[in-house]
Formats: C-alpha cells, sequence, structure tokens
C-alpha cells in the first residue's frame, strides 16, 4: 500500500488546568478573597468578636472558644494552599514542590458546628464560618482539579485505518 498513516492524533499540547488555573484572574479574585476573609477574621477575633464573647451566655462560651479555634484552623489551612498556589503561579516553587507541600498541610475536610451550638454563637462569627466553609469547599474542589493524575491519552485510530489494515491482514493470507 501507499503507507499513510491516517492514524488521528491531536498534536496540541493537553491543557494543565492547574498551571493554566493558578496564573488566571479567577485565582487571584479567589486568593484576594481567601486572603481578606483572613484578614477580616483576625481583625474580628481581636476586636469586636473578643467583646462578643463576653456577652454570650455560659453555655455558648465554650462553643464560641471551640468553633473559633476551628475556623481558625480552617483558615490557616485556605491561606496555606492559596500562597503554595501563588508560589507556583509566580515560578518560586514548581508543581512537584507544591505537591510535596500539600502533603504537609493538609487541606482537611471541616465538620460543620453542631446546629444547637451554632444558633448560640454571635451572627457575625457564624456569618464568618459560613463564608469560610463555603472558601474551603471551593478550595477542595479546585484542589482535586489541579492535582490530579491525567494520563495522557493514546492516539485513537480511525475506523478506516482499522479496515485497512484488515485488508492488508486479509491479502496478506491469501498471497501466503
Amino acid at each position: 500500500m501507499n503507507g499513510f498513516d491516517v492514524t488521528f492524533r491531536d498534536d496540541q499540547d493537553w491543557v494543565d488546568f492547574g498551571k493554566s488555573y493558578v496564573n488566571s484572574e479567577a485565582f487571584k479574585t479567589l486568593f484576594r478573597e481567601g486572603m481578606t476573609l483572613v484578614e477580616e477574621t483576625a481583625a474580628y477575633l481581636d476586636g469586636e468578636g473578643r467583646d462578643e464573647s463576653r456577652l454570650v451566655s455560659r453555655d455558648a462560651t465554650l462553643s464560641y472558644a471551640a468553633e473559633s479555634m476551628r475556623l481558625t484552623t480552617l483558615l490557616m489551612q485556605i491561606a496555606s494552599w492559596l500562597l503554595v498556589q501563588r508560589a507556583v503561579a509566580e515560578g518560586e516553587m514548581t508543581p512537584a514542590e507544591a505537591l510535596l507541600e500539600k502533603h504537609r498541610v493538609k487541606l482537611g475536610s471541616s465538620e460543620p458546628p453542631k446546629p444547637q451550638d451554632f444558633t448560640l454563637l454571635p451572627v457575625r462569627l457564624q456569618q464568618l464560618i459560613m463564608r469560610a466553609r463555603r472558601l474551603h469547599t471551593r478550595i477542595l474542589h479546585l484542589d482535586v482539579l489541579i492535582t490530579e493524575d491525567r494520563p495522557t491519552p493514546a492516539p485513537v485510530e480511525s475506523p478506516v485505518a482499522q479496515q485497512q489494515g484488515l485488508l492488508r491482514m486479509a491479502f496478506r493470507m491469501a498471497e501466503g
């Protein structure tokens, strides 16, 4: 035969979601949103929140302490993830180094507060907790998209090429 290779191949490189995302405006917006939430929460807990914690019922004092600690931990995880991703975007860290860092600072799942305890908390703290949990959920989703292993797809042979191959085999058998 004439030796034509009619195998379909995609000559373009595969899009690396992680690389394209951390260099996008969407990531910059997420980064600002996350860091703003961290700063806003720190300011609240050091100021207005401290005053509000003195006004809650005795039953709510333990809930306030536990939830503010969980919120702080969650925001530290979020900030660490955002900073690592920004370092990758700016070339200060390779994606492989980011993956190693990921194993050190885990984006753990966050337990929701118990409804009966949550309602005892000041409204502003409730709002901060809910915002942090929503942001955490978004980041968990993005983290999976960025770090999941994607096998490189094999080239797909066209149906025409398959038929040609079968015909070649049949003619060889007939000749042989």
